[in-house]
């Protein structure tokens, strides 16, 4: 499974890729408010942290708005991702920049049917939200299954982006169903490396090596 974070946060960006954790990156209006920051600059200065695709959302709603914006954000970087709403206009705009060669992740996707329609656009990638959908008392794991048997039906490219990712059993249930990208807010993904048996364990051998009187190097 692939790992984005989902953040427009630098700082966060440069320290997890640094790592060698992140395979990309998603964005939204809400997290570009939420830096504070021009929604050019930020992603340009994303786009040159990470090598795999940013996803930059557009905020036109209709096809010719879309494509206006499309040809700006696609302009910032070579890594660009242009995210489209799953709307009639979106999947219009969506099959023109797939045409044309770009990268497209087709956002706000909460049933298999729009997941279909998503796919028979060409999008190269299809963001479920999971987290919205258990808000609703749904089970968004049952669309993102429901989505997996659906392409593998029929062989679509269409990568299943599950987003909305709220906590940990998220990821681990996304990676059963077969998903193909988990996008996680960077606290999800630092708490992937937490059990209390880790912490647990490494206490006690620090205790067992402290008493052996010894040290390395």
């Amino acid at each position: 499974m692939k790992f984005f974070v989902d953040t427009a946060d630098v700082d966060e960006i440069r320290e997890l890729n640094s790592l060698g954790l992140l395979d990309g990156v998603t964005t939204n209006p809400s997290l570009i408010m939420k830096s504070g920051r021009d929604i050019m600059e930020v992603t340009r200065e994303i786009c040159a942290i990470v090598d795999g695709p940013v996803s930059a959302e557009v905020t036109a709603t209709d096809f010719d708005g879309m494509m206006g914006e499309a040809e700006i954000l696609s302009k910032i970087a070579d890594n660009i991702c242009i995210k489209v709403p799953l709307t009639f206009d979106g999947l219009k705009a969506c099959k023109a920049l797939t045409s044309a060669g770009h990268k497209t992740n087709v956002t706000l996707c909460f049933s298999a049917n729009q997941a279909l329609l998503a796919a028979k656009a060409g999008a190269t990638f299809i963001s479920p939200f999971i987290g919205r959908l258990d808000d609703t008392a749904m089970d968004g794991m049952d669309v993102i299954a429901e989505i997996r048997r659906i392409y593998d039906n029929y062989g679509f490219a269409t990568e299943i982006l599950a987003a909305s990712i709220r906590t940990v059993n998220h990821v681990k249930e996304a990676a059963l169903i077969g998903a193909d990208v988990a996008t996680v807010p960077p606290a999800t993904l630092r708490a992937l490396v937490k059990h209390p048996l880790t912490d647990k364990g490494l206490e006690a051998f620090l205790a067992d090596w402290q008493k052996t009187g010894q040290s390395i190097g």
